[in-house]
């Protein structure tokens, strides 16, 4: 039997790589998937939903194997797999889905109602979802392959924009969700709360469907500094100026069309001295203010239904004073949840195949070891600004160099 590594969850704050068993084509609840094969991993992201349970914000059990964001190398086929070979390089949906649900066959695989005993909804390596072990790993098992994978065209060719495709498994889906959900168009003007991976994500993916203006806030300076490079406006939320007189300055007019939440649950509130501390629906409300009547706010960034960490005792089975009257008397939509990752990672590898998007510059992408997963993490939980990728088996050491 191979060995195998992964990165634990191991107390509020720290994670450790551990030996952990190599994968079988088991499901948790102990049955066999013949439905399913198992990875050797070539790409696996730090997200910023593992730093919620690293920081000690949610009920995640120690020992939790983490991630959800893997990209690898087909090695053991499972008897009912059909489409799926040894040596094919794919990409994994963060979601678990069955594909054979109402939900998964309604595309809205998020909330697989088969994978999760407790709740519609099954991710890799993450708190409430399903028991499913994180693929921040050397190897993992994935199940139902058939439906879940997203096989490359050419292996060679996907290798040599692995920097850009390791994004697929949800960064980049999750902010396309959030910008198609706020009704982001050719000519649209969008505000983007949050410039880490998934508020960048975000804009990048506005740009990609016409955006006229695209503006990114957020109160870490150096992340505003990378917005900024990479080609978008930013407004600096830790200053007393109101969130809206900074849009005006851009645009002209104190509201945008289309509103984009990457931030969640542990927002910090705006201003100077509210940037000290938390307000967990801060963004919520500041987005109602900003976004003009009978507009759209796509909701990307996660809320929880348990928060332990939480200094509002409401706020810790997720209950938030949001101001749901002033969006009501806006005409205002919300779009919350799971990114359905199958609806769009088909149609986004060929916008990163064919040069449509460049995520990875765009969101920071730098590559490091497996055994560098606990600065990664600690890095980008001071407000790095940077996508951290784990190379798990040392295969992308020129790209590492390159960083």
């Amino acid at each position: 039997m191979a060995s195998n590594r992964g990165v634990a969850y191991v107390g509020p704050g720290k994670v450790e790589v551990q030996s952990i068993p190599f994968p079988e084509l088991v499901t948790p609840a102990g049955k066999t998937a013949g439905h399913g094969v198992i990875l050797k991993v070539l790409s696996t992201n730090i997200c910023g939903s593992d730093q919620h349970m690293v920081r000690g914000r949610t009920t995640a059990p120690t020992g939790l194997i983490l991630g959800h964001e893997i990209t690898g190398e087909v090695l053991e086929v499972g008897r009912d797999v059909e489409n799926m070979k040894k040596g094919d390089l794919v990409s994994v949906p963060f979601n678990v889905a069955c594909g054979r649900c109402r939900t998964c066959k309604e595309q809205d695989t998020g909330v697989c109602l088969s994978v999760n005993p407790s709740r519609a909804g099954g991710a890799y390596g993450y708190v409430d979802m399903g028991g499913w072990i994180g693929g921040q790993a050397e190897y993992v098992m994935v199940p139902y392959a058939d439906f879940n994978l997203l096989k490359f065209p050419d292996k060679d060719q996907a290798i040599a924009k692995i920097r850009d495709l390791t994004c697929l498994s949800d960064i980049l889906p999750t902010g396309f969700h959030g910008a198609v959900t706020a009704g982001v168009g050719p000519g649209s003007t969008v505000y983007v709360a949050g410039a880490g991976p998934v508020g960048l994500a975000a804009a990048a993916s506005a740009r990609l469907l016409g955006a006229a203006v695209v503006i990114v806030g957020d109160l870490n300076a150096d992340r505003l500094a990378h917005a900024k490079k990479v080609g978008f406006e930013v407004v600096d939320v830790s200053l007393d100026t109101p969130l809206g007189d900074q849009i005006a300055a851009i645009l002209g007019t104190p509201e945008v069309d289309c509103a984009i939440d990457a931030v969640g649950f542990e927002a910090r509130g705006h201003g100077h001295s509210g940037s000290q501390t938390e307000a967990p629906a801060t963004v919520l409300n500041s987005l109602m203010n900003i976004t003009r009547a009978a507009g759209k706010i796509g909701i990307p960034g996660l809320y929880v239904t348990e928060d332990p960490g939480a200094h509002d005792k409401a706020a810790q089975t997720g209950s938030l004073s949001v101001r749901f009257g002033l969006g009501w008397a806006k005409s205002h939509s919300f779009f919350t949840g799971q990114t359905p990752v199958m609806k769009y990672n088909r149609a986004l590898m060929q916008a990163i195949l064919w040069d449509r998007i460049n995520i990875a510059e765009v969101v920071g992408v730098q590559v490091i070891t497996l055994d560098d997963a606990p600065r990664g993490y600690h890095e980008f939980d001071l407000g790095a600004p940077k996508k951290f990728v784990i190379d798990p088996h040392n295969q992308l050491g020129h790209l590492r160099k390159a960083a």
